[in-house]
């Protein structure tokens, strides 16, 4: 059963002058591991857009309920390049009380925009 579908878009430059403009701010944003690249290089600015993105209709699904922690949901990627959440926390807390048993998630970036949709199933 679907118990809510989110989606979200953000501009990629947009984003990254936000970056640039509030330090700390990725770290407010993503954990460790989502700023990095396997290679464990920085993760480019439009990756980083759409996990946002990622993020912010995650929080839709659920309804946007108040004292969501931004670093509560982590997007990874499977070995097979499936995008995936995984919540902790204040996310697990409020998907638990919403009867949320897995996610679904699709992310893209292209002209600019980088864009997510998410899915949270009972």
């Amino acid at each position: 059963m679907i118990i809510g579908v989110g989606i979200d878009v953000a501009e990629i430059e947009r984003f990254a002058t936000s970056l640039e403009r509030t330090p700390g701010l990725a770290q407010r944003l993503f954990i460790e591991r989502e700023l990095l690249l396997p290679s464990g290089e920085r993760r480019g600015v439009a990756s980083l857009a759409a996990r946002f993105a990622a993020k912010e209709a995650l929080a839709k699904s659920l309804g946007a309920p108040a004292g969501l922690l931004w670093t509560d949901a982590e997007v990874y990627v499977e070995e097979s390049g499936q995008p995936r959440l995984r919540v902790r926390g204040t996310v697990e807390l409020a998907a638990a009380e919403r009867g949320v048993r897995s996610w679904h998630l699709s992310m893209s970036h292209d002209a600019g925009v980088a864009s997510a949709v998410v899915i949270a199933e009972g």
